[in-house]
């Protein structure tokens, strides 16, 4: 049972994945192995990515399974975020609806064994801070695929300073326009390029 969980995460089944997390719970499966095998999936499907054997495609539909099993699977576990490598916060800055690259460092994240909050496209400053305030993240993470969009990172940097929110939360910055200089220039704590350098700069961050 656990195997076809995997192997419905690796293949983005969105049709059975809901039945076979169900029908393994009904069986007394404990839900954490069941969990662990949803996870297993997701990894699998990024390193096949990593080895040029996935593509973007492939990774949204095995997120999108892994989330749709997730919805069967949450109320049964009590403390689902215990042993997880940390807890990051996603968004694209205001101005900006441009989410392709931030969704998948999303699934890369949560397949390297990340809690992952994503609250989605167009947030400005106020949003970034009270999103902090909330989930307390280890590393907030910001995109931006527009010159005239970017610069709002700086203005979250600035807040987050001011209100000493920096102390437990590292910033990370990615998208087409941003460079490492520009990270620099606004006092971000890393840069990424890709998605896949931008878990790794995560997983730095945390101490991993």
């Amino acid at each position: 049972m656990y195997t076809s969980i995997t192997e419905a995460i690796l293949d983005g089944n969105l049709y059975d994945i809901a039945e076979l997390v169900q029908s393994s719970l009904d069986s007394g499966n404990n839900p954490h192995e069941v969990f662990n095998a949803m996870n297993a999936g997701l990894k699998g499907c990024g390193e096949r990515f990593e080895e040029g054997e996935f593509f973007l495609c492939d990774l949204i539909m095995a997120g999108e399974a892994f989330t749709k099993g997730m919805k069967v699977l949450e109320p049964h576990l009590a403390d689902v975020s215990t042993g997880l490598a940390g807890k990051v916060l996603l968004g694209t800055v205001a101005g900006d609806v441009h989410d392709i690259g931030k969704n998948l460092v999303g699934f890369l994240l949560k397949s390297a064994g990340f809690e992952v909050i994503d609250i989605g496209r167009d947030n400005d400053t106020e949003s970034f801070v009270q999103a902090v305030k909330e989930h307390q993240p280890d590393v907030l993470g910001m995109s931006a695929l527009l010159t005239t969009t970017m610069l709002g990172m700086g203005d979250v940097i600035k807040t987050m300073d001011e209100e000493g929110l920096r102390e437990k939360t590292k910033l990370i910055i990615g998208g087409g326009p941003v460079s490492k200089r520009f990270a620099e220039q606004i006092g971000a704590d890393a840069y990424a390029s890709d998605a896949v350098e931008g878990v790794k700069k995560i997983k730095e961050l945390v101490g991993r």
